[in-house]
């Protein structure tokens, strides 16, 4: 009896079985197995393609590196809002552009043939880093040569993009089992962009502000010859600015949006269809954007989308787990809120900064973003504790952010600043829709000439 007695002992001290364990012996009689940790790694199936939790073990005691991966690749795109940001506004959007791809394409191909977990994460951190310096940039370079009245149609409709790659990717994962192969795949494409190198232009506004008129008159030119359009000779004499510097709502754009991305293998159904609904979703999401943009304004339409998101998260939460497809369906509308608004901070960052900043304050933006980013992985490690913790937190701060989005200013219709000065000119003529703003008599002239 003294042997069962330490048998029960361990039992109870070990508490409910466990993973990560090896059974040793069973006590049918008891009904009770005594057990020790797993020492020596899993054994997966043979048959199975190469994975990274099979490849890196991340079983048992390294079973959270994944999600920790997850947060160091946001920190490689706070990392890039940090550092692409100010130097957008230093040297220009067109060569940051062309670094950030540059990057992306040999450290994402480089994943592809890491030794180690850890090599592995940081070639990420710098692949998040160039994905940061990619999504900035091409988003003030699209805001500083559209019009008013285009703007959000422009952005949103590059935003509908990602929202394609991640249904292209869900596809690919289908098929492409091996993850090296899947990184390949998934990189090579990026260097078919330096074939239209020559066609990507410079930000005519920003030049303005630099003082490099010849250079901004030339592309606008080449501009207006391309539509067929003339440029008045008038149109470059004067810059508008107005004192614009205000925050933004990205940090809690970010906690849920990537919140309800990386909780994909949680809601029960397969992941591959999980993955490409949440990608079909974005589509609607951005484009319904262009029309509650333009009608309702920005400030209403952030506010709304950051509850709703919200909302859906924290009804989630009461939802039991035997319930995979109602938690499904109420994650892609809380996505479909979240990419919306995600999207729609984009435009309101954009518009609220002026253009020798602009770049800077979007950058700013963009690290709350990413420290969002950066905790929303870390905060699922919290479902360890009671599964309905992350979600809760996840639901809660876009809920508050929302309601505080009352305090922004209102954006929709206003002309893009260019710099800090406090007076308007007497004849306003600026940067808009090519880049440019004129008085009434310009104005068709200035938005077509892209």
């Amino acid at each position: 009896m003294s042997g069962v007695g330490e048998i029960l002992k361990a039992v109870g001290d070990f508490g409910r079985l466990q993973k990560c364990l090896v059974l040793l012996s069973v006590i049918p009689c008891l009904s009770v197995a005594f057990h020790q940790f797993c020492h020596n790694g899993w054994v997966y199936p043979s048959a199975q393609p190469p994975s990274l939790l099979t490849e890196f073990d991340l079983v048992c005691d390294k079973k959270d590196l994944n999600d920790i991966a997850q947060a160091i690749y946001m920190a490689g795109l706070l990392l890039g809002s940090m550092v692409f940001g100010p130097l957008s506004d230093r040297i220009g959007r067109r060569p940051v552009i062309l670094i950030s791809v540059l990057l992306q394409g040999l450290f994402g191909l480089g994943i592809a043939f890491v030794p180690h977990f850890y090599v592995y994460m940081a070639f990420r951190c710098v692949v998040g880093a160039s994905v940061s310096g990619i999504t900035m940039t091409v988003l003030a370079l699209a805001t500083e040569w559209i019009g008013v009245s285009s703007r959000p149609k422009a952005v949103l409709t590059s935003h509908c993009c990602f929202a394609i790659g991640q249904m292209i990717l869900a596809g690919l994962s289908y098929g492409i089992r091996n993850w090296r192969l899947l990184e390949i795949a998934g990189s090579v494409p990026i260097f078919t962009f330096f074939f239209f190198i020559r066609v990507l232009p410079e930000s005519a506004r920003w030049l303005v502000t630099k003082g490099r008129i010849e250079e901004a008159k030339k592309l606008l030119q080449k501009a207006a010859a391309t539509n067929k359009r003339s440029l008045p000779p008038e149109l470059l004499e004067q810059v508008l600015g107005v004192p614009v510097l205000r925050h933004c709502p990205g940090f809690v754009n970010s906690f849920v949006y990537y919140g309800l991305s990386l909780n994909v293998t949680n809601f029960g159904l397969d992941i591959y269809l999980t993955q490409l609904a949440f990608g079909a979703v974005e589509i609607p999401a951005r484009i319904g954007c262009i029309f509650t943009l333009q009608r309702f304004g920005r400030r209403k339409t952030q506010t709304v989308l950051l509850v709703l998101s919200g909302l859906v998260c924290l009804v989630i939460t009461g939802i039991p787990e035997d319930q995979p497809l109602a938690t499904t369906v109420l994650a892609t509308i809380g996505k479909f809120a979240a990419s919306a608004s995600f999207s729609t901070s984009y435009v309101y960052a954009a518009e609220l900064f002026p253009t020798v900043v602009r770049q800077t304050g979007v950058g700013l933006c963009s690290m709350a973003a990413r420290v969002a980013g950066i905790l929303a992985p870390l905060v699922r490690l919290l479902g360890q504790y009671h599964r309905a913790i992350p979600m809760a937190i996840f639901g809660s701060a876009p809920v508050l952010g929302g309601l505080l989005c009352v305090l922004l200013p209102e954006t929709r219709g206003t002309e893009l600043a260019d710099d800090t000065g406090d007076s308007h000119p007497p004849a306003e003529v600026g940067l808009g829709a090519c880049g440019i703003h004129c008085s009434d008599d310009l104005s068709t002239t200035s938005s077509s000439a892209l």
